[in-house]
């Protein structure tokens, strides 16, 4: 899967991962290609891209009133697709959505994998989906090789985690608080052995996310694992036009290369 392959071989040069998410449509669909191109062009490993929903449980604040914005412009999974499919090859980094279960219903779940596959999506993070449920989006992600991440949270047994690292696909999402996304000033001390556990029993690149929001941050999760997840510290950063801030926020995944030194 390119999502994989992708993945690996940024680890294989010895850079870690930096995976931005932006909320599909916040600004509208134009700018929401835009935003993909800029990311990419700044280093970003590989893209989480949201699909707004009305009842977005794991998100904080920020995510949730991108979502509002997004809804607002008549942002729809049907006008992603179709954005996608258009303008797809300008973008050359995987992406990956994030969405509820619901709007996959309503769409269709068939119809929803075969439609990212058209559209160049190489993996989905549905964050309300336990894991005794995966069989209903087994069949159709298989058939479209779509990958489906799952999350392991900080309360998540030693058992559990054996399960989410046999099933996850493309990395495994090191969920690095209690409770819903948004920037943090810090974290529990106990964030790193968490992370080396989860290193344990993956055979797939952990990342580490929710509440990531400083260089610093990055730093630190990256001793402990493969690379980052940054969610609305990016959409606040786009909000404000700093593109100097989000480069700064990459910039510590990457090995500088021999120009730079």
């Amino acid at each position: 899967m390119f999502l994989e392959q992708t993945l690996q071989s940024e680890l294989d040069r010895g850079n870690k991962l930096f995976i931005p998410y932006v909320m599909a449509g916040d600004g509208g669909m134009e700018q929401f290609i835009d935003d993909l191109i800029m990311l990419e062009e700044n280093g970003a490993t590989a893209i989480e891209v949201g699909i707004p929903f009305s009842d977005p449980v794991a998100d904080g604040p920020t995510i949730q009133e991108a979502g509002k914005r997004a809804l607002k412009n008549g942002t729809s999974l049907s006008l992603v697709f179709r954005k996608l499919r258009e303008r797809r090859n300008e973008i050359n980094v995987p992406l990956v959505f994030m969405s509820y279960i619901n709007p996959i219903f309503a769409y269709g779940v068939d119809c929803f994998f075969h439609d990212c596959q058209k559209a160049g999506v190489d993996g989905v993070i549905i964050p309300d989906l336990p894991l005794e449920h995966h069989d209903l989006v087994k069949n159709p992600s298989e058939r479209y090789e779509i990958a489906i991440v799952q999350l392991a949270t900080l309360t998540s047994s030693i058992e559990r985690i054996q399960e989410l690292a046999q099933k996850t696909e493309g990395f495994l999402y090191a969920v690095t608080i209690n409770g819903i996304t948004g920037a943090r000033r810090g974290f529990d001390n106990s964030i790193s052995n968490h992370l080396n556990i989860l290193k344990e029993y993956s055979d797939v690149p952990v990342l580490a996310g929710f509440g990531i929001s400083t260089p610093e941050h990055v730093i630190e999760m990256t001793k402990s694992c493969d690379g980052v997840v940054v969610g609305s510290k990016i959409i606040d950063l786009i909000q404000k036009n700093n593109i100097d801030e989000i480069k700064a926020l990459i910039a510590p995944v990457k090995v500088p290369s021999l120009q730079d030194r």
